[in-house]
């Protein structure tokens, strides 16, 4: 994410207003998170997200643009599948995975995004099906988002363990459906939720799994 919006920056020549990329991607990431809370509560739809997010954050620096934040709202989508740098351990771990269990994807993202990005990055060989809330019509941690993905898989909760990063979507999520997980915490973010397990380093889950 942080790539695609320093190339943003850079683009469209945002040093006149903004004094560093970091401001613009501080201000984007919370601005984001705001209106992606709304977007999965359907107080905003996509369609909206997609360029508000950029509106609000320019006019945190006094840029009053909504076709330029139209304009930069379709780039940021046409430019993150291009990001394809992967967490370290990526690969290894789901080798070891691919080998030993059958594997998907279940994501809030954009289908427009989330899909090529596997591609390019060459890890949608790995898994069976990846589904999007766009598919399923329900937004993670919605319960119904969880059973619609293992309808897709054919599989039941108790012989399936979600991973994931975010702990309210991912982790809680799963957990009030009733599904084991494995929390991914490479930064040790403070928490008091149990989890079934929490790991810093992806290569750890291969002593779990």
């Amino acid at each position: 994410m942080c790539d695609a919006l320093v190339d943003i920056y850079l683009n469209h020549k945002l040093d006149s207003a903004i004094p560093a990329p970091d401001s613009f991607i501080e201000s984007f990431n919370r601005n984001n998170h705001y209106l992606w809370d709304k977007y999965l509560k359907g107080e905003v739809t996509k369609d909206v997200l997609r360029y508000k997010r950029f509106e609000i954050t320019l006019l945190e620096y006094g840029i009053e643009s909504k076709t330029l934040a139209e304009t930069i709202g379709d780039e940021y989508l046409s430019i993150m599948p291009l990001k394809t740098a992967l967490i370290p351990g990526t690969r290894e771990t789901l080798d070891y995975l691919a080998d030993r269990y059958k594997l998907h994807v279940i994501s809030n993202g954009f289908k427009e995004v989330q899909l090529p990005k596997l591609q390019r990055s060459n890890i949608d060989k790995y898994f069976e099906w990846v589904v999007t809330s766009e598919h399923s019509g329900f937004h993670k941690p919605d319960k119904r988002a969880f059973g619609y993905a293992l309808s897709k898989a054919n599989a039941r909760k108790d012989e399936s363990i979600m991973i994931g990063d975010d702990l309210e979507i991912d982790i809680i999520g799963a957990k009030k459906f009733g599904m084991d997980q494995i929390y991914f915490n490479p930064n040790e973010n403070p928490h008091q939720a149990r989890v079934t397990f929490e790991v810093r380093e992806l290569t750890e889950i291969k002593k779990i799994l």
